[in-house]
């Protein structure tokens, strides 16, 4: 096997396996920690007075390369150094860029909280998870807001950092991370951010544009049902976001159910355009085949990205 295969496919392996097995363990540091940190203490000391759109734009792109330069030359001088601490850091940072089993935890979560300890509870279990206002939210809008959660964040958490892993290694996975990051703490539209985030967020939707529609054709694949095609070229753009809508028209249709429709968000309604037509009822076992759809989805990617990079090398 290629030497050049072996220190790309071996860390990818690790971390899948890593991130499959262990997932996101709040015990240990994280990256992502760190980054929300610097973005949080850049935001307080530029995201005031005049010019904040630009002062947002230079945050973003000084926090991108910043992260781009550490993780570049951290990795050459490592796999100059010693090739085994070169796949273990590697390996360490895909199973942190990495979020499929906790993602599928926390949704998981909310089902069974929902359906072992009532409504409430299950209303205060997705509020961790989700950015819109849960306290009048029905069982069936907890249930479909944590499929939409799973499929957009199987794009964002999961096939979106392989996706970069796999044109640019380490480093592109985690400047990925990082605009990722910017965009969940300022990029909102709301009068705080509207201007100081807009770059942040408009980086991220071009950032997504590929992986959020590779999501949703490996969803396809891996569901066998491929007529659901025309479905998401039909649903697919019915979202505020240019990609969100592609991972959830793909579930909705797998699942046969509605996503979208009116939301409360930080006060004021959204009024969100249905994915799907099917308004029924979702059961609480359908948790599980949800899943079933991330894990295949996950596995699928590394492995075309595996067979993808043998091809070429």
């Amino acid at each position: 096997m290629d030497n050049t295969l072996i220190l790309f496919s071996i860390p990818l392996l690790l971390g899948y396996l890593l991130d499959l097995v262990l997932g996101d363990p709040r015990r240990l540091p994280h990256p992502i920690r760190l980054f929300g940190n610097a973005i949080y203490f850049g935001e307080n000391l530029l995201n005031k007075g005049k010019f904040r759109f630009i002062k947002g734009m230079l945050l973003t792109l000084l926090l991108c390369n910043l992260v781009f330069v550490f993780f570049y030359f951290l990795s050459n001088f490592l796999l100059k150094t010693n090739t085994v601490l070169y796949i273990l850091f590697t390996a360490l940072f895909v199973f942190y860029g990495l979020a499929n089993k906790s993602l599928i935890q926390e949704g998981t979560a909310v089902f069974d909280a929902l359906q072992n300890n009532g409504l409430e509870a299950g209303r205060k279990r997705l509020s961790w998870i989700v950015g819109r206002d849960t306290t009048a939210l029905s069982e069936n809008q907890i249930r479909t807001a944590v499929f939409e959660t799973l499929s957009e964040n199987l794009s964002d958490g999961v096939i979106a950092p392989l996706f970069y892993y796999a044109i640019g290694g380490l480093p592109a996975m985690m400047v990925y991370k990082m605009i990722n990051t910017l965009d969940s703490m300022i990029g909102y539209k709301s009068d705080k951010y509207f201007y100081f985030g807009k770059f942040a967020a408009l980086l991220d939707d071009a950032a997504n544009f590929i992986p959020a529609r590779l999501t949703a054709f490996l969803m396809v694949l891996v569901s066998g049902k491929w007529n659901l095609f025309s479905f998401i070229y039909q649903f697919g753009n019915q979202h505020a976001s240019p990609n969100s809508g592609y991972p959830e028209s793909a579930l909705a249709g797998i699942m046969n159910c509605r996503f979208g429709g009116p939301n409360s968000y930080h006060g004021k309604i959204v009024q969100k355009p249905y994915i799907g037509v099917n308004n029924r009822i979702i059961e609480h076992k359908e948790i599980i085949e949800v899943s079933k759809i991330n894990h295949k989805v996950t596995l699928l990617a590394v492995i075309i990205i595996t067979a993808i990079k043998y091809y070429f090398l």
